[in-house]
């Protein structure tokens, strides 16, 4: 398991390279993405989640599933905004080449545990919330249509509150709520494969 929490991240994205024909990579992401992943291990958590309630859902959000993904995209943006050159916007690549050195250390902080949520499920939420993410900006960007926009931009805003609910549910062992939350995270990300961007 802690091999799948190492190597999924870059094989969904030469997956994703491929099938796209995208190419090129970010120095950028690969070198900020290993800083806060340091940082985070010598910090720790910055959650300290007790029982199964609210503070078990912000400890998945922040520290486990949701910020992880969040960060790269942020700061993304805001790259974007100042940056003179045009250009198609990468989101999804630049948050995934972010994501590989974290989760390159997670492998190895998490590995004692041999916890399949953590080593197997987070992972690949990590890649549904980085790819769907992605694909409902560019839909966003697209649209001409300001109420369109919103609910994309609200559906944005909803993806990464199911992903740490998803944590949440499979930690709490309601395995039904799990999947079920699992799966809505996960439809951004099959839509995106089904229609061009």
């Amino acid at each position: 398991m802690s091999f799948f929490c190492l190597l999924w991240v870059p094989f969904f994205l030469l997956l994703r390279r491929s099938l796209t024909g995208a190419s090129g990579g970010s120095i950028f992401a690969l070198l900020f993405g290993s800083i806060t992943a340091v940082i985070q291990f010598l910090l720790g958590d910055l959650v300290n989640p007790v029982g199964f309630g609210f503070s078990r859902w912000l400890y998945g959000f922040i520290d486990i599933v949701s910020l992880p993904v969040l960060l790269p995209v942020i700061l993304y943006t805001i790259r974007l905004v100042f940056r003179s050159s045009s250009g198609d916007a990468d989101f999804e690549g630049f948050t995934m080449f972010w994501i590989i050195p974290v989760g390159a250390l997670r492998a190895l902080s998490w590995s004692a545990q041999s916890d399949p949520l953590l080593l197997v499920a987070v992972p690949l939420l990590w890649t549904a919330l980085a790819a769907g993410i992605a694909f409902l900006i560019h839909l966003l960007m697209e649209s001409y249509s300001t109420i369109v926009k919103i609910g994309y931009f609200l559906c944005i805003l909803a993806l990464p509150i199911f992903g740490a609910l998803t944590y949440w549910a499979f930690f709490s062992q309601q395995t039904l709520l799990g999947f079920l939350f699992f799966a809505i995270t996960h439809v951004p990300l099959g839509l995106s494969f089904v229609i061009s961007k």
